[in-house]
């Protein structure tokens, strides 16, 4: 299958890409994650391990990897207010994974922002609010992880 766009010219800003790094052991950086997301509204309604599944089901060996279904409701609200297919995209998945040991990665992309990108959402002021009032959300998320250390 042709792509109609070149994946690798999309800069990871556009995707609305965050990460960090937290120097502890992974447990305690899933917990972080989970209380500086909450602590910006967020609530966390799915979380797994698919390091754990794999490890389980195919024998993978796989290193930690954790997934927090990330979701803020009133952002949630104003999307599907705009177009209901955000909804294929929904949660808004915070990754924490371990690099190696105490060191552990913490990765976001904006699905607000990939809706756009992939012709799910409007170009619309409303999309434009709802991009950026998210991206100040998950700013201010991310930043206490550094915070919160």
């Amino acid at each position: 299958m042709q792509l109609p766009i070149d994946p690798s010219e999309i800069d990871p800003a556009e995707r609305g890409e965050k990460r960090a790094t937290l120097e502890m052991n992974h447990q305690e950086a899933i917990s972080h994650v989970r209380e500086a997301f909450t602590e910006e509204g967020f609530g966390v309604p799915v979380e797994f391990s698919p390091a754990e599944l794999l490890n389980e089901k195919v024998n993978a060996d796989r290193n930690p990897y954790y997934v927090l279904g990330a979701c803020h409701p009133e952002m949630a609200d104003r999307a599907l207010a705009e177009t209901m297919q955000i909804g294929g995209l929904f949660p808004c998945n915070v990754i924490v994974w371990e690099e190696s040991p105490r060191i552990q990665q913490v990765y976001h992309v904006s699905i607000m922002r990939i809706a756009r990108l992939a012709g799910m959402a409007p170009d619309s002021e409303a999309w434009d609010g709802i991009v950026s009032d998210t991206g100040e959300l998950v700013d201010r998320a991310m930043a206490n992880l550094d915070a919160s250390e």
